[in-house]
């Protein structure tokens, strides 16, 4: 298998540290509100990544973490912690933010048909972890203390620059995308541990040798990947935006504190476009699973939207595009539900190369999917199709099996497509067309086959 390393900058041969396990982390959301689809990019990214790996036979253990504390709303070290703002906005506690969009964020997941991690670990329960590997920065004579915390002491790091290239560094260290903070030796070093304010009491802040307060934003990836993969492991990955920042400190923590290489492989999803724009919450609108569901969509229709551009390039999210995906996922469902009784055969081998090939490739998901509609238009046996798309749906997750009436339907509508089911029981057509007719108006188009009445929404 052939992986993208965001650390070399170059398509790598993929050989774990230990086969056929492989050690998997990758940066979970930060849980203050609800997650917009821009993130859901990068989750199905990883989460077709991990499909890949399994079905090329390694064992993958995949660690996800929560950010339930310690980001605040400055990549800079200031400003409130985005859990303080969440509770200010709803009138809740910081701790019933953090549970409630945790259940949203895995409920979207589930959506997605995304495989639940191994371990989901939240940074408020790995503090005394955090706290460890300060003390291990502290002992090496990384890190310094101002009014406001303890920070990271980048210039003691010579290779700091290496993930994120040092021209983006220098540009930093000019202050760009920072604040200015008189105490900072330098406008790359970063928080570590901040102190609790003076003057008031936060709802989420501990003890530490250092005085009362809370983790830094980065701290806490790197104490928990090392806790659950050890101190080297095999692939780290997240949003492209994570590189020059979060993911840069992450390896400035885990190396200024161990002596040892953090990660072998980062990888890295590049921007999902709304009106040319990366979608973010701070720019005020951003479209949620729900929206999806709200205009229409099955989540996996915005799944297969991601897989029509390759993971390292940008993808434009438009309403009219993903009505394209929803309608082409829509007819390989239909595809696949044509050939799901059919006595299994031997998958044709060359769609099958042509697709493990795909996946191989750096997960060139268009490619793989060319080679899923190659095999649908080719004469090879229905139960051959069958085969080689029950190895496909391992990686590509869309629910090509699922039974169309599994789709929600309204009391009213579920009576009325009773009622026609009944109808050509009693082999009354004419009620059956009419009922037919009734429901097309509503948009629900309904399929008689050799298993019964099928229906799906126009």
């Amino acid at each position: 298998m052939k992986l993208y390393n965001s650390l070399s900058r170059r398509v790598e041969d993929f050989q774990p540290l230990d086969p056929p396990r492989v050690g998997l982390y990758t940066c979970g959301p930060t849980v203050y509100n609800f997650q917009h689809v821009g993130n859901y990019r990068t989750y199905v990214f990883e989460d077709t990544l991990k499909r890949a790996l399994n079905l090329c036979g390694f064992q993958v253990r995949h660690v996800m973490n929560i950010t339930d504390v310690g980001h605040l709303v400055s990549q800079a070290d200031e400003g409130e912690d985005k859990m303080e703002v969440g509770a200010s906005r709803e009138g809740k506690t910081a701790w019933e933010i953090a549970r409630i969009y945790t259940d949203a964020f895995l409920a979207d997941c589930r959506d997605l048909n995304i495989i639940p991690p191994d371990v989901l670990c939240k940074a408020t329960e790995h503090i005394p972890e955090q706290i460890v590997l300060i003390r291990r920065l502290e002992d090496k004579g990384l890190i310094y203390r101002t009014s406001d915390g303890l920070y990271y002491d980048t210039a003691r790091f010579p290779t700091y620059a290496r993930l994120a290239g040092e021209s983006h560094i220098a540009g930093i260290r000019e202050g760009f995308r920072v604040g200015v903070n008189e105490e900072k030796r330098a406008a790359t070093d970063f928080a570590v541990w901040k102190f609790s304010p003076k003057d008031s009491q936060r709802q989420m802040e501990w003890d530490s040798p250092w005085g009362k307060g809370f983790p830094g934003w980065h701290i806490e990836c790197s104490a928990m990947a090392m806790k659950y993969l050890g101190e080297t492991f095999d692939i780290h990955c997240g949003g492209i935006d994570h590189v020059p920042i979060h993911h840069t400190n992450e390896i400035a923590q885990a190396e200024g504190a161990t002596g040892k290489p953090f990660v072998r492989f980062w990888m890295h999803s590049e921007f999902l476009l709304m009106n040319s724009a990366k979608m973010a919450k701070s720019a005020g609108g951003f479209v949620t699973v729900a929206h999806l569901k709200a205009n229409g969509f099955d989540p996996l229709d915005f799944r297969y939207h991601c897989f029509s551009a390759h993971y390292r390039k940008q993808l434009d999210f438009t309403w009219e595009s993903l009505g394209s995906s929803k309608t082409a996922r829509r007819r390989l469902c239909e595809a696949a539900l044509a050939v799901k009784d059919a006595p299994l055969k031997p998958a044709c081998a060359e769609h099958r190369q042509a697709f493990r090939g795909a996946i191989e490739d750096d997960l060139n998901m268009p490619a793989a999917l060319s080679s899923v509609w190659d095999c649908l238009h080719s004469g090879v046996p229905a139960g051959a199709k069958r085969a080689f798309l029950e190895d496909a749906e391992a990686v590509l997750g869309l629910g090509l099996w699922r039974e169309a009436t599994a789709a929600s339907a309204s009391a009213e509508e579920q009576a009325l497509l009773d009622r026609r089911v009944q109808a050509r029981a009693d082999k009354d057509f004419k009620a059956s067309d009419d009922l037919r007719k009734e429901l097309a108006a509503r948009g629900i188009l309904v399929e008689d086959t050799k298993q019964g009445q099928r229906w799906r929404r126009s």
